[in-house]
Parts: C-alpha cells; sequence; structure tokens
C-alpha cells in the first residue's frame, strides 16, 4: 500500500502527491477524484471564503490531481478516471448553492475530459451518490438524518460499499466502452436524466 499526503485544493501540493505516489507504485492507471466538503449558508449570507474552499477543495481538486498523470494515461493509451460527484450536483440544495455548483461541475469535467481522451483508451465517468451513511452525513443531527432518510424511496441512507461497487464497474475493463457517463446511486430519491 502507498500513502502520500496532499491537498488537492492546491495544485502544487496536488502534483507533487502525485508525483510521490509514481515514484513508490509506478504510473497511476485508475484516479477516483473523491474529495468533498461542505460550508452551507444560503446564498445571500455566504461569504467569498465559503464559496472559495468549496469550489477549491471539491471542483478545482479534478483538475489539480489529474491534470499531473493525464499524459502519463494517454501516453499508455489505458486509464480509468472517476469523479465523485452528488445528487445535490444534479438536483441543488437549498443553503448548498456552492457545493451542488461545485459537484455538478465536476460532471462538466468528465464531459469534457472524456471526449478528449476516449481515443487514447481513456474512461472518465461520474458517479451520482445520494445521502449515504458518511462520517460527513453522519455529522447531521439524528433527527435531520431521520427526514433524509424518510424521503429516500428505499427508506434508508446509502452504505459505502454500495458507492464502491458503482466506481468498481466502472474501472473494470468490460465497461471500456462507457464514458461521459453519470450514474446516479440514491436510493431512487432523484430520478432525472
Amino acid at each position: 500500500m502507498c500513502v502520500a499526503a496532499g491537498d488537492v485544493s492546491d495544485p502544487t501540493s496536488a502534483e507533487a502527491m502525485v508525483k510521490s505516489i509514481e515514484s513508490q507504485i509506478g504510473p497511476i492507471d485508475i484516479l477516483i477524484n473523491n474529495a468533498g466538503i461542505t460550508r452551507d449558508t444560503t446564498f445571500h449570507k455566504m461569504s467569498a471564503l465559503q464559496w472559495q474552499e468549496v469550489i477549491n477543495t471539491n471542483l478545482n481538486s479534478c483538475y489539480n490531481v489529474t491534470r499531473p498523470l493525464i499524459d502519463s494515461m494517454r501516453n499508455r493509451k489505458w486509464g480509468r478516471i472517476v469523479q465523485i460527484s452528488s445528487i445535490n450536483g444534479q438536483k441543488g440544495q437549498y443553503g448548498q448553492a456552492n457545493y451542488a455548483a461545485s459537484k455538478a461541475g465536476m460532471h462538466g469535467f468528465t464531459i469534457s475530459l472524456a471526449q478528449e481522451n476516449a481515443k487514447f483508451g481513456i474512461t472518465v465517468n461520474t458517479v451520482s451518490p445520494g445521502y449515504v451513511a458518511t462520517e460527513m452525513v453522519m455529522a447531521v443531527p439524528e433527527d435531520v438524518r431521520n427526514k433524509i432518510a424518510a424521503q429516500i424511496p428505499v427508506g434508508r441512507l446509502g452504505e459505502p460499499e454500495e458507492i464502491a461497487y458503482a466506481v468498481e464497474f466502472f474501472v473494470k475493463d468490460e465497461a471500456r466502452w462507457i464514458t461521459g457517463a453519470n450514474l446516479s446511486i440514491n436510493g431512487g430519491q432523484y430520478m432525472g436524466w
């Protein structure tokens, strides 16, 4: 196993992190862009710092981590990139203009990157989870979590393993003809297309 520390919101730190990993294990074949923070408040109260922190961590990190390794993937003519977006990037959410914008932007990034790199054997896809029992969601008060679960047709929060299964699907060689796709995995809470 390889561990490398880095601040994905900072281009220099992210590049150093990528280089450190490559020096330990060799070229990176699979990248999962999974950074995410919240700084929730209604937009009319949102500070520039709250906006920038979320955009830098959630969206700019995709550029910061992907850019140092995309040329290597193109040279090898193989790669898998998966963005972990969010249901709220698809439908929006009250008090999350910054978060929704960042997560919606991730799929725009996916679509463009998929088009640019398909002929190089690189697939780029997005997974958009609903509310999952992660540390971030479990920090929400229990009564609020219960209200969220009540809005999910399957009647519960998702499990991290269920999201991992969707990611695993995209990185398998059998999925090599799927690129630019967004897989909504949210227990039926949002069924837009």
